[in-house]
């Protein structure tokens, strides 16, 4: 099922006269509206935040992901047989660490840059960009290496955030054509069932066929898929979960903290807000972010757009 398509008509779980319809296991991203719904999303949530600035810069980047994905030519299609044999060793049918990445990605890269190039973006930004553009393609592909491996250093900050803008587009433009009916989700069920990759943050529904049910977002496919409730996303444990917001913010984003491992990960709310985006209300949430690590738990993984640091 795609992401913000109507929900088909399920079977239900227990008596047909007292039951509940079971959620969709996973949601598969629409590249024509993800990156799009998020820009929209942080121009809105940049108006009176104290970092207007920044929310519109990332507004603006949002925006050249959605020009990307939607005017490239179609992605490749995956060999079948490769989708099969990966979901019934339960892997990853695009892993990050072992897809074998084709140039589309760095067109994807190419188009970013110029969409940027014509918008009004603070001028360190635009120097990196003006760099990257020398790169060879050597160089470029060693970055996207190491962003997938989680190896990027500090002075690789800035190449970061479009390498991993770039990689998010392909990424999501690959995972937008698997059929989720032939996809499981992974034994390890913190992780992508697609890629593999971590979630950038949960989001709990307030309506659909299952209000209630948490999703994941995956930081890189942008594919959503379903964790249980009050089950740390991190070491599955349960007796030391709670949650936490900045007092005077948005309710309808908590960090929910765990005790057993020390780490803590974001989840939405709709019922607070029906508008929440799980991409642009963990930016524009810094500050939680910054009140929960100060108290001494550490985020279960980056966000991509803000890998180093």
């Amino acid at each position: 099922m795609k992401q913000g398509g109507a929900a088909p008509t399920g079977k239900w779980v227990g008596s047909p006269q007292g039951g509940v319809a079971a959620p969709e296991p996973l949601l598969l991203p629409d590249p024509a509206t993800r990156f799009s719904g998020t820009a929209g999303r942080l121009r809105a949530l940049a108006s009176g935040h104290p970092m207007a600035e920044w929310l519109g810069f990332m507004s603006r980047l949002s925006e050249a992901q959605h020009r990307a994905a939607t005017t490239l030519p179609p992605m490749p299609a995956i060999e079948p047989s490769l989708i099969e044999q990966s979901v019934a060793a339960r892997i990853p049918p695009i892993a990050a660490d072992g897809h074998h990445r084709n140039s589309a990605w760095r067109d994807g890269l190419s188009v970013l840059f110029d969409e940027l190039s014509e918008a009004d973006i603070p001028a360190p930004a635009a120097a990196i960009i003006a760099d990257m553009r020398g790169y060879s393609v050597e160089t470029i592909e060693d970055l996207a290496d190491s962003f997938l491996r989680g190896s990027m250093s500090a002075d690789e900050a800035g190449p970061a955030l479009y390498v991993a803008a770039a990689l998010q587009v392909y990424f999501t433009r690959l995972a937008g054509r698997l059929d989720a009916s032939t996809l499981r989700l992974l034994l390890q069920r913190g992780l992508c069932p697609c890629c593999g990759s971590s979630p950038v943050s949960g989001v709990i529904t307030a309506s659909g066929r299952t209000p209630g049910t948490r999703y994941l977002y995956c930081s890189l496919c942008s594919t959503a898929w379903t964790h249980v409730r009050a089950v740390c996303i991190t070491c599955e444990s349960s007796g030391g979960l709670s949650l936490k917001g900045v007092e005077g913010g948005s309710s309808a984003v908590q960090a929910e903290t765990c005790d057993d491992c020390q780490t803590y990960a974001k989840m939405l709310y709709q019922t607070k807000d029906t508008k929440v985006d799980p991409y642009a209300d963990d930016l524009a949430s810094l500050g939680l972010d910054i009140m929960v690590a100060e108290a001494g738990w550490a985020r279960h993984a980056p966000n991509p757009l803000l890998l180093v640091g």
